[in-house]
């Protein structure tokens, strides 16, 4: 299963990274391409079976994924919890603001911070939560503007965000087809409505959301993790 997988995230990887952005965009970054010994080690290691419940993100965070090649990728919770480790190159063109330092970046993602502490709290061991739970990320790409600001999928000409949704959605097709979750539960908003659209193929698929870490969410730095378990158990996944 992991091999469909890598496939499925092979492909996309090359798709995306074909397309052209045009300003206020000016720096993509691709970690499928530069991290992609990582993403490969936590997709071997943590998608060997079918998953009762897939967490779904927007797209890579500067300190997280971006450094990592893993969703919500922290580099502490990637290398300590998760034991993924694995040398990442440099992406094609580098904003000096936004370096890729790989497993020696020093900065937190606190988004991925609090979702993999939230679940090493709640499953103690990796293969506790990987044993029913996943998570993903829907588009691949990090996007910044000349001064180093981060830009998300939402944010980008309509013409070009619809080639790259066209893409990341059969993408997420195909992962959903691989793992037969019961459950798709967007972190955050964007990534719910992304989730909604794949119950046309797949009728059965629940659909749920919860808070998304961001520390630029005032609602996200009350007890976030209190706020994420209870909106999970409302919905009946925990």
């Amino acid at each position: 299963m992991p091999n469909h997988l890598i496939t499925i995230a092979r492909k996309l990887s090359q798709a995306v990274s074909a397309l052209k952005f045009s300003k206020p965009v000016t720096h993509v970054y691709n970690p499928l391409e530069y991290a992609w010994r990582a993403h490969e080690m936590y997709l071997t290691r943590c998608a060997a079976d079918v998953k009762r419940v897939i967490f779904l993100g927007m797209n890579p965070g500067p300190w997280g994924m971006a450094q990592t090649g893993v969703p919500f990728g922290e580099v502490d919770a990637v290398s300590k919890w998760l034991g993924i480790h694995a040398d990442v190159d440099k992406p094609r063109k580098e904003h000096p603001k936004r370096p890729i330092e790989g497993f020696l970046c020093r900065r937190s993602e606190v988004s991925g911070r609090r979702l993999w502490g939230l679940f090493a709290d709640r499953f103690r061991k990796p293969d506790a939560f990987f044993a029913d739970h996943f998570v993903a990320n829907y588009c691949p790409l990090v996007f910044m503007s000349e001064t180093g600001a981060n830009i998300t999928p939402d944010k980008l000409q309509a013409k070009e965000r619809e080639k790259l949704e066209a893409l990341c959605d059969e993408a997420l097709r195909q992962m959903v087809e691989v793992l037969e979750p019961q459950w798709l539960i967007g972190v955050g908003g964007f990534a719910e409505a992304r989730a909604l659209r794949q119950q046309a193929a797949f009728p059965s698929l629940k659909v749920g959301k919860i808070l998304h870490p961001s520390p630029a969410s005032p609602a996200a730095n009350r007890d976030w993790a209190g706020v994420a378990t209870r909106q999970l158990q409302e919905l009946g996944v925990w």
